[in-house]
């Protein structure tokens, strides 16, 4: 396996590590347990801030001259993280509306 793929691979570990964490915290915010969502969104926050750094290392190299050859496997990665960025997004929204629905009752 050579570097990129190597990347890739970490990249889509970790961006699925946070969409995970996403959905389990939604599902926590539904049981009525906020205190434990927002602990699982904050373990998501630490494999966003990990995918991101391992991306920022590619754009940092091809900044620098390197050529990074765009693969499936590398498009297949960026697509995972934004996905998940997708996610935490909804899962942000989806918990406020779980928050709000307690205070409600």
């Amino acid at each position: 396996m050579d570097d990129n793929e190597h990347i890739s691979i970490q990249i889509i570990t970790h961006a699925g590590n946070a969409r995970s964490k996403c959905f389990e915290a939604i599902k926590s915010s539904k049981s009525g347990d906020l205190n434990q969502s927002s602990e699982l969104m904050a373990e998501a926050q630490l494999s966003f801030t990990e995918a991101h750094k391992i991306h920022a290392q590619l754009i940092q190299r091809e900044a620098a001259g390197e050529s990074v050859i765009m693969t499936l496997l590398l498009s297949h990665a960026e697509d995972q993280l934004m996905n998940a960025e997708m996610s935490r997004d909804m899962a942000n929204e989806i918990i406020d509306l779980h928050k709000l629905i307690s205070e409600i009752k």
